[in-house]
């Protein structure tokens, strides 16, 4: 992406003269999430007037998709700097939509970057009720406050009037604000829900480097390089997009590796990811694996000062114990990683531990008796 702005087109009209709910899911996981509520609510709810700024799957959900967010999704302070003027274009473009067209309510998904700050300017204009308005504001999938900028549940219960969180935990680092939070639980343990990937002893190695451009560039040479030095030869690599894969085939992988667009379910015996989405869908296959990660060194460096964390995987948060083992920046190198794909492959007692870590976390992301994402959203528009 040039750091230029890049929105050629106003954010069209809505085709309900009505809208009752507009989605901002900034990530290919948020759009993921998102229209896996999007399709509860409207099998619930089939005549509900639903609008996005997301991606293909919230579209595919049955939203009228009016910005493609996902292909414009950076991550890290550099990146972010470098896309400003982009964004700057794009917040005040959304901004003026809500302003003239009215959802019942705006549900953010995850991307508190430009979510929190939509929160605050439309609570600013006097749009949102907390502002004096009629628009409600929700959100869905709380900003990591468990790990860095803790302060961020004052100003999100000032602005907001409702959040649902995916993880347990999560609804005490609110207790000491006013705002409704409700754990709704993971929507990969949803009965309904079709994981990308399972487990199978016998399948090939899974390379997973992530969504977001700027990462896959630096990870994912990485992992070709754990996968050449244990010798693997059937491997396959999930991409969720066009342009990432772009980016997959300029590292020239060898002609074993598969480039898989995200779809039909996987079969793998061990991975190699990155930290983010799909790790936890691994760990909830119970395919034993390990993370490796590089981001920019500013951003790395920031990142040390900032966040007083264990792990960076998920599933190694809940569990409190390294279920996938971390090699981030310099430990990310291509012997250790060939290391890991042996263990994984071939210890027995490794399996069998990951097959027990899995089992416990499924229970710690359960759905609770109160209900679904899909549940709460109803509620929340009654």
């Amino acid at each position: 992406m040039s750091d230029s702005p890049q929105l050629p087109f106003r954010l069209p009209e809505p085709t309900s003269e009505r809208v009752d709910l507009l989605v901002v899911a900034g990530e290919h996981s948020g759009d993921e999430h998102a229209a896996h509520a999007v399709r509860g609510l409207r099998a619930e709810n089939p005549e509900s007037s639903i609008c996005a700024l997301g991606g293909p799957q919230l579209e595919a959900a049955g939203a009228q998709l009016l910005y493609d967010l996902t292909a414009s999704s950076v991550v890290g302070i550099v990146e972010v700097l470098k896309s400003y003027s982009f964004f700057k274009v794009l917040f005040e473009e959304v901004l003026d939509w809500i302003e003239k067209h009215r959802p019942r309510a705006v549900c953010f998904v995850d991307y508190p970057g430009l979510n929190l700050r939509l929160a605050k300017a439309l609570r600013e204009r006097g749009i949102s009720i907390k502002g004096g308005g009629d628009v409600k504001l929700l959100y869905y999938i709380s900003p990591q406050i468990w790990a860095w900028k803790a302060k961020r549940r004052f100003t999100m219960a000032r602005d907001l009037d409702a959040l649902a969180v995916i993880f347990p935990f999560e609804v005490a680092c609110y207790a000491d604000t006013d705002l409704a939070v409700e754990f709704v639980g993971h929507p990969f343990v949803a009965p309904e829900y079709q994981s990308p990937v399972t487990y199978d002893p016998a399948g090939p190695f899974l390379l997973l480097p992530g969504s977001r451009k700027q990462a896959v560039e630096r990870i994912f040479p990485v992992l070709l390089s754990g996968l050449s030095a244990y010798g693997a030869e059937d491997t396959a690599v999930l991409y969720p997009s066009e342009a990432i894969h772009e980016v997959l085939e300029e590292a020239r992988p060898p002609s074993h590796v598969r480039l898989m667009k995200t779809g039909e379910p996987i079969a793998a015996r061990a991975v190699l990811t990155s930290s983010g989405t799909m790790s936890l869908h691994c760990a909830l296959a119970g395919i034993p694996g390990a993370i490796a990660y590089r981001t920019n060194a500013l951003t790395y460096l920031l990142a040390r000062l900032w966040v007083k964390l264990d792990y960076i995987g998920i599933a190694n948060l809940l569990l409190k114990e390294p279920m996938y083992p971390e090699y981030i920046q310099g430990r990310a190198k291509g012997e250790a990683l060939a290391t890991e794909l042996r263990s994984c492959a071939e210890d027995q007692e490794r399996i069998a531990q990951t097959g027990e870590q899995q089992r416990r976390l499924k229970g710690l992301l359960d759905q609770p008796a109160s209900g679904t994402i899909s549940k709460w959203l109803a509620r929340q528009l009654t």
